[in-house]
């Protein structure tokens, strides 16, 4: 059995973006070993994949250590760097399937776009080694919950970086807005996030036991967005998760374009995204300027459309493709 090693060693909105390439490098290979290298804790969503054979848990390119033999095929859904590129040569696999890089002349490969979508950039360079990529394979089965949150509203309240966080104030703001709707509403984030979770709740009105934030393992964040009846967020993993089990959202992103990490506008979806136009460093230490100046108005307005939206019965999602609207 031959075995093939996949280098994807990010966070949890790169992994379900590499989920049709995982898929269509499964369907092209159904009887080798599918080994994926990438973090430890994103091991219940790769088991909801149904892709991968085994996980090697691998948190940075740099600490990865391949003992077994060598691979047949190296495929690189890490990125175009030297690093990664290393870091697989180091395996002696027969053969690497990466982007080009200049430092590496004799690996072919396609170029590297930086104006493309993420989803796209992954199935494209599988498409260069002749397997074909299904961009629209991106679904995942919901998981079960020990408590179910059905119809809630989640505000995912964190980012990975300040430059992706909407301010507590607006979010708080919402939250209000939500409760005089009536809805339920809980909060969510990492164990790091829960002070400011906490925060917010306090000033919306909030109860504690609403804030989820901090006290729920990946599976469980997962089954509460797959059962919500709308997710409100920034430009996260949590984002990802939504798309991926059809919830609807409303987005707010900044400073990355959504359409290099938004949901996919081919799509069938559920997807408000705001966005006001303006790119910026997505790992910068203050909020995007761009960012800042979707209101308070904008994201309520977009709440209560979605929330108004009618289901289509029997299905997941409605018959609506994707809709990016830039405000400001």
């Amino acid at each position: 059995m031959a075995v093939l090693l996949v280098l994807q060693a990010r966070g949890l909105g790169d992994l379900l973006t590499a989920v049709p390439a995982l898929r269509a490098l499964r369907r092209a290979k159904p009887h080798d070993r599918i080994v994926l290298a990438a973090p430890l804790r994103l091991k219940p969503i790769v088991d909801l994949i149904a892709s991968v054979d085994a996980l090697m848990p691998t948190a940075d390119p740099s600490g990865f250590r391949w003992d077994a033999p060598p691979p047949e095929l190296a495929v690189n859904l890490h990125g175009s760097s030297a690093e990664s590129i290393v870091t697989l040569s180091k395996t002696r696999a027969e053969r690497i399937l990466t982007f080009r890089n200049p430092a590496f002349p004799e690996l072919s490969g396609p170029e590297w776009e930086p104006d493309m979508h993420q989803v796209d950039r992954w199935c494209h360079l599988l498409e260069y080694d002749g397997i074909g990529a299904d961009r629209r394979n991106l679904g995942l089965v919901p998981p079960v919950s020990t408590t179910s949150r059905r119809d809630c509203v989640v505000v995912h309240v964190g980012a990975g970086a300040p430059a992706r966080r909407w301010p507590a104030d607006r979010f708080a703001a919402v939250v209000r807005h939500l409760l005089a709707l009536g809805r339920e509403v809980v909060l969510t984030g990492d164990e790091y996030e829960r002070q400011l979770a906490l925060g917010i709740a306090a000033r919306a009105g909030l109860p504690v036991g609403r804030v989820l934030a901090g006290q729920q393992n990946l599976i469980d964040l997962a089954a509460t967005v797959a059962e919500a009846a709308l997710v409100i967020c920034g430009d996260t993993g949590v984002a990802h998760l939504a798309t991926a089990f059809g919830t609807r959202t409303v987005l707010l992103f900044g400073p990355t374009p959504p359409r290099w990490a938004g949901p996919p506008a081919h799509l069938l979806g559920r997807h408000a995204v705001l966005w006001t136009g303006h790119v910026g460093d997505p790992d910068a230490d203050t909020p995007d300027p761009g960012l800042l100046q979707i209101g308070v108005t904008e994201v309520i307005n977009a709440v209560d459309k979605q929330l108004s939206k009618r289901n289509w019965p029997g299905t997941g999602t409605d018959r609506r493709k994707t809709a990016y609207r830039r405000v400001g």
